[in-house]
């Protein structure tokens, strides 16, 4: 008997749990690094607003940029529990979705915090060159490439279960 309970489980922990485990990092990381990189940017903005509030629609922009990771660990996060989670029944399914959820956590995490220093350094450009902006976007842009193949790397991952 107490060999089907082990079995059960993996390190411990049940499939939910570890569905669950693996829904809130994905969230969790990938939203932290959204607020850090929101921050970042958001504290070049506001100088640069300091100084040109006219400049705001294009400060807005490239201070929203690093926020969509946030929302990749979110999509993440809700297929995970409310599309797989029947199937974390098994234990081994739950530790699959945990595993999953780690291509966005920390792309997400990663790529938020460094697109949040390039937008940054974007807001500089603009408060220079405001016919720049569009230069600025899409460098920061470049940086969202990674979150976007962390998403479609877990969601195929989630996929495969």
């Amino acid at each position: 008997m107490q060999e089907a309970a082990e079995a059960a489980t993996v390190l411990g922990l049940s499939g939910q749990a570890w569905a669950f485990l693996g829904a809130a990092v994905a969230y969790g990381m990938a939203g932290i690094g959204s607020a850090i990189g929101i921050g970042i940017a958001g504290r070049v903005a506001n100088g640069v607003l300091a100084e040109d509030p006219n400049k705001f629609g294009s400060l807005l922009l490239l201070t929203a940029l690093p926020g969509t990771q946030g929302f990749y660990g979110f999509i993440t996060a809700f297929m995970i529990l409310f599309v797989f989670i029947g199937k974390a029944a098994v234990a081994m399914s739950g530790f699959m979705m945990f595993a999953a959820s780690l291509p966005i956590a920390i792309a997400g995490f990663l790529s938020a915090i460094y697109q949040g220093m390039v937008c940054a350094a974007g807001a500089g450009m603009i408060a220079k060159r405001p016919e720049e902006v569009g230069k600025a976007i899409v460098l920061g842009v470049f940086v969202e490439t990674y979150a976007v193949l962390g998403l479609i790397a877990s969601i195929l991952l989630l996929l495969a279960i």
